[in-house]
């Protein structure tokens, strides 16, 4: 019972979702201290540290290689994501994503990628000012593909039975964040509760057939543009 999660501020209503869902207490133990960014999970799961969680989706290529099954739940953006941009007068890839590292060269731009909570602030920095020095990648995808973009997915290597049944819960339920949690995400994140529900309203969670085109429509373009996935060695 050893899931991940990325701990940025787009999975909340998975936060609000799982502390009421039934699950045993070695799961609740291990899910407080596994939380971190995708590329670190990346190899948390591919070294089997990890049996689920919310990986890059970049990962999911080595589902057949390392035998574990990617979910129909992600982090989807179906116009913008707000959250992975471009920032066009510097250079540089972001650490923390191997997704949206990729992206940015299947997109063929030039800039900085900056991811999570980081970006948003950037993002939000930047509407205060009246400017916008960044693309938005999700938008970007979206203009050029005509189809979603899936940024992280949900993958199981093991109690599959258990997290068939979460998964599906999770994309049947309509997740409202209480304001405690939302209080807590503003004074972690720096991010107000106001932006963070309006920033929330931008994704969605169910990897629905559009979706899963657009999945397979980028791992069309890593392989036109031979960009490898996360191994572990």
């Amino acid at each position: 019972m050893r899931f991940g999660k990325i701990d940025y501020l787009n999975l909340l209503p998975f936060e609000v979702f799982i502390r009421s869902y039934p699950k045993p207490s070695q799961f609740w133990l291990f899910y407080n201290k596994k939380k971190s960014y995708p590329a670190r999970l990346n190899k948390e799961f591919l070294f089997g540290r990890i049996d689920a969680g919310f990986v890059s989706s970049i990962t999911a290529l080595r589902a057949r290689y390392e035998k574990f099954k990617p979910a129909n739940v992600g982090i989807i953006a179906k116009k913008r994501v707000i959250s992975v941009i471009c920032l066009s007068k510097e250079n540089g890839e972001d650490y923390q994503s191997a997704t949206s590292n990729a992206l940015l060269k299947v997109l063929r731009l030039q800039g900085r990628v900056l991811i999570g909570d980081r970006a948003l602030l950037e993002v939000l920095k930047q509407q205060t000012r009246g400017r916008r020095d960044y693309i938005d990648m999700g938008e970007k995808w979206v203009q050029k593909e005509h189809l979603p973009f899936v940024f992280g997915r949900l993958c199981v290597r093991k109690n599959r039975a258990f997290y068939t049944k979460m998964i599906h819960a999770f994309s049947k339920r309509r997740v409202k964040i209480p304001q405690y949690i939302l209080q807590k995400a503003e004074s972690q994140s720096g991010v107000c509760k106001k932006e963070i529900l309006k920033y929330l309203q931008v994704l969605s969670y169910k990897i629905d057939n559009k979706a899963n085109f657009g999945v397979e429509r980028f791992y069309r373009k890593l392989r036109i543009f031979r960009i490898k996935p996360p191994k572990r060695f």
